[in-house]
């Protein structure tokens, strides 16, 4: 995993600026204030599973940079349907990997109300 790849891989996609780094972690801020770093573990780490919420238009600009960049991405979490979105929740998603391997969803719609 290259930390530096990593966040500007996050920083590209979901179109957010630089945010200060500083010791061994490379930090992107999304826009609702919280705060990602980036790290490069001594060991191996599984991968996890990260969603991301989006508006409509950042999301279809997102998904034209993944699909521009040739990013393999699924409408299922399964990875049974390739290149495709899917209209779950009443909106729209899509799932991929980072450069570091980890599933990567992307949603238009949240699975629950919000309070």
């Amino acid at each position: 995993m290259d930390r530096n790849e990593s966040a500007r891989f996050f920083r590209e996609l979901l179109e957010l600026s630089e945010a200060p780094s500083w010791g061994p972690f490379t930090n992107i801020q999304l826009d609702d204030g919280v705060l990602l770093q980036f790290a490069e573990p001594p060991v191996e780490i599984q991968m996890q599973h990260y969603a991301f919420m989006a508006d409509d238009d950042p999301f279809d600009r997102a998904y034209r940079r993944l699909c521009d960049a040739g990013i393999e991405h699924w409408a299922d979490p399964q990875m049974r349907r390739p290149g495709e979105t899917n209209t779950g929740h009443g909106g729209r998603g899509v799932y991929f990997k980072d450069p570091a391997g980890h599933a990567i969803e992307l949603l238009t719609r949240p699975y629950l109300p919000i309070p």
